[in-house]
Order: C-alpha cells, then structure tokens, then sequence
C-alpha cells in the first residue's frame, strides 16, 4: 500500500517537474524573445518621422499616436512594453523626432526623458522688430500667438506694458521644441537682452555720458548700423560719445531712415535730413527715444565703454572701413576723397 502511494507521489511529482521546467523554457523563450524585441529598430515608413504626444495622453494612446506617426508595429506591443516597464506614466507630452534605428527600449528612453525634436530660428545683429516678426511668422514650427498683436500687447503680454520692442531682444539662435509660442521664443530673446544689457552696465566706463542702460542700448543699436568693419566698432562710439559730452547733435544717417520707416526707398536724400521726426538726429539733439534695431554683445560694450579718440566725425572709405576725422576741415577733405571721388 504504503510502496504504490510512495510511486504514484513520485509520478506526480515528475509531471510537476516536467510541467515547471516546460513554463521556464517557456518563460525563457518570451524574455528572450522580448529582449531581442526591445533592441531591434523598429520599422518606419520613412527615415524621419514627427511625433505629437499630447497632454494627458495615456500609455494606451501614445502606443497608438507611435503607430500613427508611421511606426510600422502593432501598439499593443508597445504598450505592453510601456505597462511592464513601469514608466508608461512617466511619459512627457511634447513633439518628437523619431529616426532610423530607434528601437522600443531607446524610444521609451526618449519618451520619459522628454527628449523633442529641437527647430532653431535666428535673429540677426541689426535687425528691426519689424524684420523679427516677420522672420517669426514665416517659421512654420511655431505657434503664430502673436500674429494679431501689436507691438504694444506683444509688450504687454511679456510684461513690459509702455516699452517699446525695438531693440529689446538679443539677437542669437534660440532652440525651440515644435509648437513653441512665438511669445514663448520672444520672451527668451527679451531676458536674453537684459542679461546682456546689465552685464555691460556694469561695465561701463566712469566717465560716460549715458544716464541708463537704455541709453546705453539705443547708442549701441546706432553703433550697429553705423558699423560697417567690426573695428570700427569703438571708435564710432567713441566718435557720438564725443559728441554727446559737447552737445553735438550725433547727425547719423541711421537714425533718419529708420524714421522714415517705410517711405524710405533705399536713397537718402537732403529733404530726408531736413524732415523732422523724432529719430532725426540731425534735427534733434540728443539720443533717439528708443533703439533703432538690435545691437549684439560687441556694440553693447562699444556704447558702454568705447574707444578713446579725438574724432567728431567719420566717413565711410567705401571698403567697409571708417576714416575718423578731429574736426570739420578734415572730415570734409575726406568726403570729398572718398563720397565724391576727389583728390
């Protein structure tokens, strides 16, 4: 009796043997399975595909929103994938870049870690508020928020109510994640500025005759459209810092056009020198009342701290370089050398 149920536990005991090594064999095929799956590329209908991930979206819909993107894979996969590895919900909404040979292991990484597609948009020295919008509005990644704005409410949006734009954002190469506001970009380039800003200040020579920063930033938005060989650059301001301690009216060309706004057809003529507008400066002494584009780091630090020189004047050789002059004898013996072709 005892010997048939010693056998018949023995038998019992070897099917439960056979039956667990086959689950683990079993178990060992699917986890090497998934493993050779988690690090193969995925297939996609193009090399480069866009990936929109919204706000609250769930493990479940972002299996989905990949697939739609053009992942050729089925969801549920992935969606097992991102359920099992705990971080499902550790996905971040935003807009991503997925390439050739990203696998389901480095998709989650990129996923989790918020890693987005980056679009880039650059403004230049010397440009208007006016060419920086339309630069903006033409940037088909971004969100055109400002689009119905005036300069006034863009100012006002970016809490700075009563300032005017010109000459307030630095001009640099500002990243962007597709689908970024324009305010968004615009506030980075307005902080940017200031930062430049106070850190020349703080730099400024003791004797200047500049009383702000702003002031400092309307000089070094002239000196940037004044310059036309970067070393040039100290001496022009040294040439209107000059003037300024004198009380010479600064009578740069600049200035006038920018005034003129858009009836300036390209000619400068004396009509145009003699038209009064605020930013004439041969009409009007003294600084214009706001910037007339943006300086970069080289001008702000020329406005602030320029070039010791005894000019008054300047003239352009027609090179891209300066002749500086003391007084108005030379100044105009080298007009006529170099503007009207005399000897």
């Amino acid at each position: 009796m005892i010997p048939d149920l010693f056998h018949r536990m023995q038998k019992v005991v070897r099917r439960l043997l056979i039956v667990l090594l086959f689950l683990v064999a079993v178990a060992a095929a699917v986890g090497g399975a998934a493993a050779w799956w988690l690090g193969q590329p995925l297939r996609m209908s193009s090399p480069s595909l866009e990936l929109e991930i919204e706000p609250g979206t769930s493990p479940r819909g972002v299996a989905q929103a990949v697939a739609d993107a053009g992942v050729q894979t089925d969801p549920r996969w992935l969606y097992y994938w991102f359920r099992l590895s705990g971080q499902g919900r550790q996905i971040r909404a935003g807009n991503y870049e997925l390439t050739a040979g990203t696998t389901p292991r480095s998709l989650l990484q990129k996923l989790v870690r918020g890693e987005e597609s980056l679009r880039a948009i650059i403004f230049v020295e010397g440009w208007t508020f006016r060419q920086m919008r339309a630069q903006i509005a033409k940037d088909e990644f971004l969100k055109h928020d400002t689009a119905a704005m005036t300069e006034a409410q863009i100012m006002d949006a970016l809490g700075k109510p009563g300032l005017a734009a010109e000459g307030m954002f630095f001009p640099d190469t500002y990243t962007y994640a597709k689908g970024s506001s324009e305010l968004a970009v615009l506030r980075r380039a307005l902080h940017a500025m200031e930062r430049r800003l106070d850190e020349a200040w703080a730099q400024r020579a003791a004797d200047t005759p500049l009383q702000s920063p702003y002031e400092a930033l309307i000089l070094a938005s002239i000196v940037e459209k004044e310059t036309g060989h970067a070393s040039d650059r100290g001496q022009i301001a040294g040439v209107f810092i000059n003037r300024m301690r004198v009380g010479m009216r600064l009578q740069t060309d600049p200035t006038v056009i920018y005034g003129m706004g858009e009836a300036f057809d390209g000619n400068l003529r004396r009509r145009d020198l003699q038209t009064d507008t605020p930013w004439n400066t041969y009409t009007r002494a003294g600084l214009p009342p706001t910037p007339i584009a943006v300086p970069g780091k080289a001008s702000l630090m020329a406005a602030v701290r320029p070039e010791p020189t005894k000019a008054y004047y300047f003239v352009s050789r027609g090179d891209g370089t300066s002749h500086f002059s003391p007084n108005l004898d030379e100044h105009n013996r080298a007009v006529n050398r170099y503007i009207r072709g005399g000897n």
